[in-house]
């Protein structure tokens, strides 16, 4: 039945042409409805075959299905494998399965925690349903009735005015100075006025004789029919497109998985060759089996998954100090391996807020005080619809809160004088006359101390510059009425289409003095006036988004605008941030709508600014780059943003002005909007990176050693280390050195390096030889402390094994500190964390020794002098070879 009905909707909202191509009378007959509204009893029957007006909630999982998927990974079976196999070992020594319990710990922490981040990416769809209207004033047969959204269907009449959400995606019948704030659909910045006339337009910006569903009326009234419900609307393809992008794994989890997949294939390997050496050799069954065992626990990382969460974590929060908070852990490493950053213009890269930037009257007035503007100043704060709120913030349009921002900002008007504002009369702005008047009583004018005139009114008018010019019989220039010429009013001309080109919103302001207001006779009225200036206003770039370009170049990041504005306004902002200073070029969505994928994938790399965008082609774009192999970041703030947002390899919400959808979309949220707050956790998430990569080495390295070491001694035939002395080596030096690698601050040439590349492993083949050859040292000191204690007794040759094992992991650990620079060019005082895990983890090594009743519970004996000393020199040993690796790694990067 649901898909039937579904199909009905289709046929009858589909196989029309694009409505807004469509003059009304021929939309509604396609609807089968007039200007009156359907009947009752037909809108019932319509909503019984198409459903109702809502967004579909998409294929929902339980929580028990989303915790259970999070155990679909290798490594988790390796550590549930690991917990097994201690808690054996625990159990035939006699002891309390510690180590069993901490893994256990970890792998249902790191269940609980993916799964309260997938539950709430599940709200995507919750927060586009929030944007629809509950109620909608309708028309049924000439009657206005008010009824839920949910029960529109198409061919509904519906009545709009300011303030109202819009409850369904509309073709508008009536528009009176109608206004609709689009910004979070569109990307648009400026409400849209509204038009009733048939349009070619492809772009969601240019249809103007569209409202869409979940928009707001800021301005005006209207009426439009009901063309589209449910998931038909633009935020129901919207909402199918969350529903369908797949989120990819971060290559940070990739890598780690592979890592995963090699360790487990080795412990297999690695046991099993113990167990056929030491079985063909004659030894016992269940002695080598457990000797097998305790390889196997040597050769597994248990404290992989728990460091790389807690350092993910670790960076979550130190992020969210600085501006950014993660969403889902995985997302902190990705931003730091971002290639291009795909970013909205409106609120991120510019202020979101309108502001005057140049005022006019025949040449840029520099002292805002000149005598030259006075009648200005007066029409900027009188001819403005917009109010105070009780923190004396302008309230209304943006443009017209951008003047009174001006006069309050250069103390040209006080609040008082504002709040005070009376009309004589008024004719509405109406976008086929674009411009808007006001009469205002003589005792009214009061800006600047201007001198009132003689006559009872005085009539301000504000519009478009050619429409006021045109409508002006005499200029204010001087400081003195003279009378409009062919050269005046070319300069007026000439100013507004210099300042356009710069992308700069433009309003001029004419007055005339009048004894009365005739609304009824607009061009009487409207006719004669005095031009008295032009005002130039944009929404101003961020003004360190700039340098923050530059650290992005720097680094290796390519950025891109895509935005909803038109492409006048979103060169003139690249050009100033220097978003197209690479000779990358800009072009419309209806530029990108005709090039085919092939296309696309050969110009994406070219291209820097997308203008007039719809949500398709912001997928579209973040996949071309990801067909380049690269990693893409998309902010933005907007519904039109949700699906790529998901799409892309990291998606950044704004936490300010951003719509629920698109915070819910999102992998990280910029609690200040501001672009430069993504070089910041740019930097954090490369510092995490690095940071994790040397942990993995060490973990891997530190394994490594004992895995050699035991199965040397095994194949020579005798006895290194038992179960107890692995395990307690494990946790001492896989944890806390392990979680101090994981806390490292940055190196301060990190923002000077390129991306790292996704597609190379998270170690090639030279970072697996030193990981090897370090665990190949780690096994020779160990092995010869051995050497040189079981010259005494095999009790003082495994006392000394045991501690040089543990005592030199903690000295690589300390070399470990950077992969790059050397250990004796460090500020210890930068390092607090690390020098901590040294010595508090080697403290607890020493106890085990010196403390006579664990040492006994150890099995372990006394050390003269002598062996302390040998045991110390092996240790400083294994930092100088650290050190010898990292300075041979230097020589090869100067000379590539």
């Amino acid at each position: 039945m649901n898909k039937k009905k579904t199909e009905q909707k289709t046929i009858l909202v589909d196989t029309a042409p694009p409505w807004y191509t469509l003059p009304e009378a021929e939309i509604l007959s396609k609807l089968n409805t007039n200007e009156t509204g359907l009947s009752h009893e037909e809108a019932q029957k319509r909503l019984l075959e198409l459903g109702p007006n809502l967004l579909d909630d998409g294929k929902k999982r339980s929580l028990l299905s989303i915790f259970l998927s999070q155990f679909a990974n290798l490594m988790i079976w390796v550590l549930i494998a690991a917990a097994i196999i201690t808690a054996f070992l625990s159990y035939t020594e006699h002891e309390l399965p510690i180590d069993s319990i901490i893994i256990s710990i970890v792998v249902i922490l790191n269940a609980v925690l993916g799964t309260v981040q997938e539950a709430k990416a599940e709200s995507s769809i919750e927060a586009l349903k929030k944007m629809a209207a509950p109620n909608a004033r309708v028309l049924r047969r000439g009657t206005i009735q008010m009824i839920p959204a949910a029960d529109l269907v198409a061919g509904d009449v519906v009545l709009l005015e300011a303030g109202d959400s819009v409850p369904a995606d509309l073709r508008l019948l009536t528009s009176s100075s109608l206004k609709i704030e689009e910004a979070a659909l569109t990307g648009e910045s400026q409400p849209v006025s509204k038009k009733i006339m048939a349009v070619e337009a492809a772009s969601l910006g240019d249809r103007v004789n569209m409202a869409f569903m979940g928009t707001a009326v800021t301005y005006g009234r209207g009426s439009g029919v009901v063309v589209a419900t449910g998931m038909q609307t633009e935020i129901g393809h919207i909402a199918n497109q969350l529903t369908s992008t797949v989120k990819e794994i971060t290559p940070l989890q990739k890598q780690l998985n592979q890592i995963s997949k090699a360790i487990s294939v080795l412990v297999i390997v690695i046991a099993a060759l113990v167990f056929v050496i030491g079985y063909l050799g004659g030894s016992d069954m269940i002695d080598i089996f457990l000797t097998a065992v305790s390889l196997a626990v040597a050769a597994i990382p248990e404290g992989l998954v728990a460091v790389v969460t807690i350092v993910l974590a670790l960076g979550m929060s130190r992020m969210a100090k600085r501006g950014a908070l993660v969403r889902r852990l995985p997302a902190v490493e990705t931003l730091g391996s971002t290639q291009v950053i795909c970013s909205d213009k409106t609120g991120t890269l510019t202020q979101n807020k309108m502001t005057v930037q140049k005022v006019w009257n025949f040449g840029d007035i520099e002292d805002v005080r000149s005598p030259e503007i006075v009648p200005l100043l007066d029409a900027l704060g009188h001819c403005n619809d917009s109010r105070l709120d009780e923190n004396s913030n302008p309230i209304g349009d943006p443009t017209e809160n951008a003047l009174l921002n001006f006069l309050t900002f250069h103390q040209l008007w006080t609040v008082e004088q504002i709040r005070g504002r009376k009309r004589a009369g008024e004719i509405p702005f109406d976008s086929d006359r674009k411009r808007s008047t006001v009469a205002v009583a003589a005792d009214q004018i009061f800006s600047s101390g201007t001198a009132k005139p003689d006559s009872k009114l005085r009539i301000y008018v504000k519009g478009a510059p050619e429409s006021i010019a045109g409508r002006s019989s005499f200029v204010f220039k001087d400081s003195q009425v003279i009378p409009m010429t062919d050269e005046l009013k070319s300069a007026i001309l000439s100013a507004n289409e210099e300042m356009a080109d710069k992308a700069l919103r433009l309003l001029a302001f004419a007055y005339k003095d009048e004894d009365s207001i005739h609304a009824e006779d607009m061009e009487n009225t409207e006719n004669g006036l005095v031009f008295c200036g032009l005002v130039g206003m944009i929404d101003p770039p961020r003004p360190e988004v700039k340098d923050t370009v530059k650290t992005c170049r720097k680094a290796g990041i390519i950025p891109v605008m895509i935005t909803g504005d038109h492409k006048t306004t979103a060169v003139a902002i690249a050009t100033e941030l220097g978003l197209l200073d690479d000779g990358r070029i800009a072009i419309t969505g209806a530029d990108l709508e005709a090039m085919s994928e092939a296309e696309l994938d050969n110009s994406v790399e070219k291209i820097g600014v997308y203008a007039r965008v719809s949500p398709e082609h912001k997928v579209r774009i973040v996949t071309a780059w990801q067909k380049k192999g690269k990693i893409v970041a998309m902010t933005g703030d907007g519904v039109n943003d949700a699906p790529a947002l998901k799409k892309a390899d990291i998606g950044v919400g704004m936490g300010i002005t951003g719509t629920d959808v698109s915070k819910s979309a999102s992998d990280m949220v910029l609690m200040d909007d501001n672009f430069a707050t993504i070089v910041v956790a740019v930097e954090e998430g490369r510092s995490i990176f690095d940071n994790i990569h040397k942990t993995v080495r060490f973990l891997l390295s530190s394994n490594m050693g004992e895995v050699i070491a035991i199965l040397s001694a095994t194949v020579i035939g005798f006895t290194l280390l038992s179960p107890i002395h692995i395990l307690w080596v494990n946790l001492v030096t896989d944890t806390f050195p392990a979680l101090a690698l994981g806390v490292e601050p940055s190196e301060k040439d990190i923002m000077d390096r390129q991306p790292r590349d996704h597609t190379v492993p998270f170690f090639n083949k030279k970072e697996w030889g030193r990981i090897f050859t370090v665990g190949l040292v780690e096994a020779v000191l160990t092995l010869g402390a051995y050497y040189f204690g079981s010259r005494v007794s095999p009790e003082t040759g495994i006392t000394m094994a045991f501690l040089t094992l543990s005592l030199v992991q903690l000295f690589a650990a300390v070399g470990f500190q950077s992969e790059r620079h050397s250990i004796f060019s460090i500020q210890p005082k930068k390092h607090p964390y690390l020098w901590l895990a040294f010595f508090g983890s080697a403290a607890l090594q020493l106890v085990v020794v010196l403390v006579p009743f664990l040492r006994d519970i150890f099995g372990l004996v006394d050390l003269d002098m002598k062996q302390w000393m040998e045991v110390l020199i092996l240790c400083i040993l294994m930092l100088l070879f650290v050190e010898f690796q990292k300075w041979i790694a230097r020589l090869r990067h100067e000379h590539n």
